[in-house]
C-alpha cells in the first residue's frame, strides 16, 4: 500500500478504537504506533485522570498539545498516533494535525460508545457520572468538528480486522482521490 509519507492521525471519542484500530492499522502498514494519552502519562509521571484532577482539564489540553506536536514532528514521519478524545477539538491540535497528517476520524454510535466505555476507570469524563448522559452530549458537542477529519470511518460492534479493513480501504481511496485529483 502507498502510504502517504506524513502521519496518519486517530480521532474520535473514547470508545471508538482509536487505540486498538490506530495499533493494528499500524502494524498492518509496517509503522510505528503512538498513543498521545501514553505520551502526555509518561512526560507528566501521572495518569491522564491524574493531571485531570490536579491540574484541570485547561493544563491538560496545553501538555496535550505540545506532547501531540512533537509527535507529530519526530521521526520516523510514516506512524500512527492516537489521540485522546478531546485533542481534536481543542483548535491549535486540530489545525496541526489537519496541516501535518492525515486524519482519520472512528464514528461510533452512543450505544457501542456506552457498552465499550461502561466498565473503565480510565475515562475521567466518565468517572462518577452517567455516562450515557456524557457521551451522548459530547457527540452533539463534538461530532461536526471531528467530521473535519480528512476520512470518516464509521465503526460498528464487530471484529477488529473488519474494522480495519474499512479503515484500510478508507485510506486506499483517500490516495486514489488524491492522485486523480493530481495531489501528492
Amino acid at each position: 500500500m502507498n502510504l502517504l509519507d506524513r502521519p496518519i492521525v486517530m480521532v474520535g471519542l473514547m470508545g471508538a478504537g482509536k487505540t486498538s484500530i490506530g495499533r493494528a492499522l499500524a502494524r498492518r502498514l509496517g509503522v510505528s504506533f503512538v498513543d498521545s494519552d501514553k505520551e502526555i502519562e509518561a512526560a507528566a509521571g501521572c495518569s491522564v485522570v491524574d493531571i485531570f484532577a490536579m491540574y484541570g482539564e485547561a493544563e491538560f489540553r496545553r501538555v496535550e498539545q505540545r506532547v501531540i506536536s512533537r509527535l507529530l514532528d519526530a521521526p520516523p514521519a510514516r506512524k500512527v498516533v492516537s489521540t485522546g478524545e478531546g485533542a481534536f477539538i481543542t483548535p491549535a491540535v486540530r489545525e496541526m494535525a489537519m496541516s501535518r497528517a492525515l486524519t482519520i476520524w472512528l464514528k461510533a454510535d452512543l450505544e457501542l460508545l456506552v457498552k465499550r466505555t461502561n466498565f473503565r476507570n480510565t475515562r475521567p469524563q466518565l468517572l462518577n457520572a452517567d455516562s450515557r448522559q456524557i457521551l451522548a452530549q459530547l457527540i452533539r458537542e463534538r461530532y461536526d468538528i471531528y467530521a473535519m477529519a480528512d476520512i470518516t470511518v464509521e465503526t460498528r460492534d464487530e471484529s477488529l480486522r473488519k474494522t480495519l479493513d474499512k479503515v484500510v480501504g478508507a485510506i486506499k481511496s483517500y490516495i486514489k482521490k488524491g492522485e486523480e485529483n493530481g495531489e501528492k
